[in-house]
């Protein structure tokens, strides 16, 4: 299969930034990625405007960066707290998930993609729980979480 060298002009996910010069497969390049003005052809004359387009690239991971501390902040001062009911001999019902702290995050008008939120299983017992959240590799807040435990259905009864 051919191949064909292409400088990227924009971030295009999977495949690189602006003035990146990648490989791709010569249709995707001739079919999509140059006619879309995604990408430019390698060639000797436009290998000299990568400069300009890495000033370009510099200030948009710059921006991006300060986004993401400035919404780092915003995380670490929220205290979201959760209620797990809990039965007989104090075991929870239910747990506390990613899209739960998402939902969370949402309410308090903070957008980042749940994936982020780095959770490696369900949260099911009650206390403070610190889950890391990965919104760049440089920016990873650490929001604390408390779990509380509700009544339990005989008490809440009787």
């Amino acid at each position: 299969m051919a191949n064909a060298q292409v400088i990227l002009k924009e971030k295009i996910e999977g495949l690189g930034a602006e003035a990146d010069v990648v490989k791709v497969r010569a249709g995707y390049a001739r079919n999509f990625l140059i006619p879309q003005g995604k990408a430019y052809e390698a060639t000797r004359s436009n290998l000299r405007h990568v400069e300009a387009l890495k000033s370009a690239r510099a200030r948009r991971e710059a921006e991006e960066l300060l986004t993401y501390q400035e919404l780092a902040t915003r995380i670490s001062k929220l205290k979201p707290k959760f209620t797990l009911s809990t039965g007989q001999g104090g075991k929870a019902f239910g747990s506390v998930t990613n899209i739960d702290i998402h939902k969370e995050l949402e309410a308090a008008g903070i957008e980042i993609d749940r994936h982020a939120i780095e959770l490696d299983k369900p949260i099911k017992k009650s206390g403070k729980t610190d889950v890391t959240i990965k919104l760049h590799p440089q920016v990873m807040p650490i929001l604390t979480i408390e779990v509380e435990a509700g009544e339990d259905e005989e008490s809440a009864e009787g």
